[in-house]
């Protein structure tokens, strides 16, 4: 037993200190960024590294539709059928470079990385793989992502989910380009709960950037972000990709049924290793197993446009803030302060 007494924060921790800026407006801000991946591929273009989660309320390509239309990026979630992408595709292809705002997602069993090797071979401009898996810890799934570069020597690989340095190094060096940071922070996940198995959020991002930076490489900031101001906060951070699941529940365009309840409308959402999820894809939560993820009604918030909109111009302001004058900046002139209270709660949360 060991224990790490040092700090480590959460976004709920901090606030970004105000510095002396030149910028008139938001509108001068440029949201716009330019990366070269491990693997040699060049991401540019209409390009904000805001992406929606591969989660099956949120990855949809739906969701993604819209997306594309305001340069974001969606991981369709892994349930989609190879026959969904098929159909889906001949609308993708109507958007100039949709293959740079699209990730097609797997698991790590024998049967997930069949199905992505088939949809890659239906549909082989998809530039994106998302492997995804609650714990990213274990050997078989250092062993996938080892594979998976051989197998796709020119697509970008994602790989998740971690929160460490010394892991955010093993994956890369084992072939992944990006890593999704995170465990525990998801507002539908009870990994903490369940397992006591987690790290704070702003740590976990500014130290696996730290590790992913000196090899050339790339991460993802997933989970926790509870409002627009937690996005910069992870940007400042150090991440160069922000998911979230949470933000983008409950949209006209998440998956799931519209639910009226005492004269309300909601979308339901859950995590996806809730108990509903593995009914749905796995015939229920096997003996072995425990549901880290619960299940709850989101009211219906109608366009995921208007969400999008409010987070980016939330982003804009920050940089005002700070003098950025475009996101790629934004790390470099942000300043943490610590703090006991966020916000002013006497009339409510906003």
């Amino acid at each position: 037993m060991y224990i790490e007494s040092d700090v480590k924060l959460d976004f709920n921790n901090v606030l970004i200190k105000p510095k002396r800026s030149v910028l008139q407006s938001r509108g001068d801000v440029d949201l716009n960024v330019e990366y070269r991946f491990r693997n040699g591929y060049q991401w540019k273009g209409n390009t904000i590294p805001i992406m929606i989660s591969n989660m099956d309320t949120t990855g949809t390509f739906s969701m993604a539709k819209v997306a594309m239309d305001l340069n974001i990026f969606t991981c369709i979630h892994k349930h989609y059928t190879v026959d969904d992408w098929i159909e889906n595709y001949e609308y993708l292809k109507t958007f100039n470079n949709w293959y740079n705002y699209i990730a097609v997602s797997s698991g790590s069993k024998d049967s997930d990385i069949s199905k992505l090797d088939e949809i890659l071979n239906a549909i082989p401009e998809i530039k994106f793989i998302c492997l995804d898996v609650a714990n990213g810890y274990t050997e078989h799934f250092v062993s996938v992502v080892e594979s998976c570069r051989i197998k796709y020597p020119n697509h970008v690989i994602i790989a998740g989910s971690v929160v460490t340095k010394e892991m955010t190094e093993e994956l890369l060096l084992k072939g992944a380009d990006i890593i999704k940071v995170g465990i525990g922070s998801g507002s539908v996940c009870t990994t903490r709960i369940k397992t006591a198995v987690g790290y704070p959020q702003l740590s976990a991002i500014i130290e696996c950037a730290d590790a992913a930076h000196g090899l050339k490489g790339h991460i993802i900031a997933d989970g926790g972000c509870t409002c627009p101001g937690d996005f910069s906060k992870a940007f400042g951070g150090g991440a160069d990709f922000v998911m979230s699941g949470g933000m983008f529940s409950g949209h006209m365009e998440s998956g799931g049924k519209l639910i009226e309840k005492d004269g309300k409308k909601y979308k339901c959402f859950y995590g996806m290793s809730s108990k509903k999820a593995m009914e749905q894809y796995s015939g229920g939560v096997a003996e072995y197993k425990t549901s880290e993820g619960k299940e709850v009604l989101i009211e219906y918030k109608g366009s995921v446009k208007d969400t999008i909109n409010d987070i980016l111009g939330g982003i804009r302001s920050t940089c005002t803030y700070v003098g950025a004058n475009s996101l790629k900046y934004l790390s470099k002139c942000t300043t943490f302060i610590r703090v006991t209270q966020q916000v002013n709660t006497i009339y409510g949360n906003i």
